[in-house]
């Protein structure tokens, strides 16, 4: 037997678990955790199979947040036009309800809010079309805040990634 054959034969023994595999796996605290959703591309979108750019490409975090303003700004003009007073529980929790009830009309109809079209913006599901139940479990998630301010390395809010949604220029 020669040194080449034993040599092929071994198996390497595995790394010692230490810091640097431990940080590795985790990741820097300004990158996040290494989630192990596939390689970054060369653009955001790429891994989804979208364009890098134009109709039907990912649309970015200003375009995104604007359009939420907007229709925030106009489930606030809705509720003061129903006399809620806005710092009171009532305007609070209709304002939610008016931009949710907002969310799931438009989006199930039409495929956007107000606030999306006027920023050029329409959602669309992954893999199909937009399904009314895509539409409640986003809009669900959307209305929890959290899910929508955590965001892949694509940009895409936790909301959109457990709806199977994307926000997409039109």
């Amino acid at each position: 037997m020669t040194d080449r054959s034993t040599a092929a034969g071994r198996a390497k023994a595995p790394e010692p678990a230490g810091p640097s595999s431990t940080r590795a796996a985790l990741g820097g605290w300004l990158e996040g955790p290494n989630l192990n959703d596939g390689e970054a591309g060369a653009y955001r979108g790429e891994r989804l199979g979208l364009p890098a750019s134009g109709s039907g490409s990912l649309a970015g975090q200003g375009r995104r947040l604007g359009a939420l303003v907007v229709d925030w700004v106009l489930a606030l003009l809705v509720a003061k036009a129903f006399g809620w007073h806005l710092s009171g529980s009532q305007g609070t929790w209709g304002t939610l309800a008016i931009f949710g009830a907002e969310h799931l009309l438009l989006l199930s109809l039409l495929g956007y809010t107000i606030g999306k079209r006027i920023f050029g913006l329409r959602v669309g599901k992954l893999g199909g079309p937009l399904t009314p139940l895509a539409v409640v479990v986003r809009t669900l998630l959307l209305l929890l805040v959290i899910p929508a301010a955590i965001w892949d390395r694509d940009g895409r809010g936790l909301h959109d990634r457990l709806a199977g949604t994307v926000e997409l220029h039109r």
